[in-house]
């Protein structure tokens, strides 16, 4: 493909959800900044996602797709309601005038706003479910590469938008830094501390909870470091029951945290460890001594951080992804035993102490 012509204006980024899908298509943003450093850059996302970018000085301008609010009026029957919102989101979209839409979902949910806004050029990742229909250009999903952002940076090659200065994008305001310094002092948190990510959506892809017990006791009592658990709402009382097993102090923030809190939290750690959620991705773009524990999903091998490393054993049926077929053991993350976690957790506190 021969080199873009440079967009005038203004660029439409899209990407919608989950949250760790925003933070690794967050690396997108200094790319795009340094190849256009004059154009208007916007991203599209969900409601829920917009704290991890409405602080970012590089973007100028973050919209929000509120999506839970229409589907409770389609819920309530409140069609004329919901006709209106959507008529002036629509028109709101078209009032921007994009020269450049990147939609990089690729479902048919992202395509239809790209193809709302009458841009003249919408590239997206591996459309599918029809979306190809309403992109201008496809650029292809299947990459052999095990680098984090793989396929986000595929598509700033393509584009010849600086793919070198691919690195997660996540800023953190001033009151949002002072907000979390106070969650933390309020659970007792006075000294340094490492942040422990156990939750996420997919029984498949956690850890023990014993396990994450025993390591808050080790790795407290090696380092002299308190954990901290982050999680959302309805991981409060399991990570309370994990705490109190632990026989050490550990301070709960779980469901107590936006996102952006989350970020600021993640920012004062000395460590984090995590299995495949959003909030471990967000250790790496934080730049933060990060363990990611993998098994049922490996959404790469490669951090492109010296201070980002992964524990993943490969079997014969990981990744399985959505289909285990272990029959409730999850024998892909029963290979991550307490010492060899603690180990490496020790490893990457070192090598960073030494840097």
């Amino acid at each position: 493909m021969s080199p873009p012509v440079v967009p005038s204006k203004r660029i439409l980024i899209i990407r919608l959800s989950a949250i760790g899908d925003v933070i690794m298509a967050s690396g997108v943003i200094p790319c795009l900044r340094t190849a256009f450093p004059d154009a208007t850059l916007v991203w599209l996302t969900e409601e829920g996602n917009e704290d991890l970018l409405r602080h970012n000085p590089q973007l100028n301008r973050v919209l929000v797709w509120p999506r839970r609010r229409w589907r409770t009026l389609y819920q309530q029957h409140k069609w004329l309601t919901l006709w209106r919102e959507f008529r002036r989101f629509r028109q709101e979209l078209r009032r921007q005038r994009f020269d450049w839409v990147l939609d990089l979902q690729g479902l048919l949910k992202s395509a239809l706003w790209a193809w709302l806004t009458g841009a003249e050029r919408r590239v997206g990742f591996g459309s599918k479910e029809g979306a190809q229909w309403l992109m201008t250009e496809v650029v292809d999903r299947n990459i052999h590469s095990d680098l984090l952002g793989k396929e986000y940076r595929r598509m700033m090659q393509v584009l010849h938008a600086a793919p070198s200065r691919f690195a997660m994008d996540v800023a953190v305001s001033f009151e949002t830094g002072e907000r979390a310094e106070a969650l933390l002092r309020e659970e007792g948190v006075e000294r340094g501390y490492v942040v422990f990510c156990p939750f996420t959506t997919r029984p498949q892809k956690h850890w023990f909870d014993e396990r994450w017990s025993s390591l808050c006791r080790l790795l407290g009592n090696a380092t002299g470091l308190m954990p901290v658990l982050l999680g959302g709402p309805t991981d409060r009382l399991r990570a309370e029951a994990m705490a109190a097993a632990s026989g050490v102090p550990v301070g709960n923030l779980c469901g107590k945290t936006r996102l952006d809190d989350c970020a600021a939290v993640i920012r004062g750690a000395r460590l984090l460890i995590g299995v495949d959620t959003g909030l471990t991705h967000l250790g790496i773009a934080m730049q933060r001594p990060t363990l990611a524990l993998f098994g049922s999903t490996v959404p790469y091998l490669e951090t492109g951080s010296p201070a980002g490393r992964v524990l993943y054993e490969k079997l014969a049926c990981s990744p399985c992804h959505r289909r285990p077929t272990c029959n409730g053991a999850f024998t892909c993350m029963d290979r991550h035993t307490v010492q060899n976690v603690l180990t490496a957790a020790l490893e990457l506190l070192e090598a960073a102490s030494s840097a």
